[in-house]
């Protein structure tokens, strides 16, 4: 079966990066978030209804990704072995964004939460050093705290396991590697 495995986390916090990482290590492949292709192709000012957009952008991405993965890997879904596809953000995410910036969240965006099923979440936490990329928002670490918390209190409420992801990128990595370990056997 196709195991799909969410990272979420504050800005800044190695995602695209762990995602990267753990895809190279299961030979599968990660979908990476559409937020960063729209804000690069349409600027970084935008308003309540791109969010909507970049919503339905991500999750478009996500099908796209899991319909290739499951097309190219079939003889092995088939034959009852499990395959990762691991995504870089989800609703959950795009819920917080819409949130915390205007107070509001789309109607879509939070019925997708309740029809989207995902089998594992990877909370990166906020102990890397933040880099700005020209697409970042939030530098102090107090704010990036912030959203962490919001983050774990929604991971906490929620039905699907989960695992907190810290340290540098190797120990992120293989923090990672056991949480997916575990889902796959």
């Amino acid at each position: 079966m196709l195991k799909k495995i969410v990272i979420i986390g504050p800005e800044g916090t190695g995602k695209s990066t762990l995602c990267e990482q753990l895809a190279q290590h299961y030979e599968t492949m990660w979908c990476p978030e559409f937020a960063r292709e729209y804000l690069l192709t349409n600027g970084t000012s935008y308003e309540y209804d791109d969010l909507l957009t970049i919503a339905k952008g991500q999750l478009a991405m996500e099908d796209e990704y899991t319909a290739t993965l499951e097309r190219n890997s079939l003889p092995l879904l088939e034959s009852g072995g499990h395959l990762p596809l691991f995504i870089d953000t989800d609703m959950y995410v795009m819920k917080v964004w819409c949130e915390f910036v205007f107070n509001n969240c789309h109607r879509f965006i939070l019925e997708q939460i309740g029809e989207r099923r995902y089998d594992l979440y990877l909370l990166c936490s906020t102990d890397l050093p933040w880099v700005q990329d020209g697409l970042r928002e939030y530098p102090d670490l107090h704010t990036r705290k912030k959203f962490y918390h919001i983050y774990k209190d929604i991971l906490v409420n929620q039905p699907v396991p989960w695992a907190e992801i810290s340290g540098d990128h190797e120990e992120r990595l293989a923090k990672a590697i056991v949480s997916v370990d575990k889902l796959l056997l």
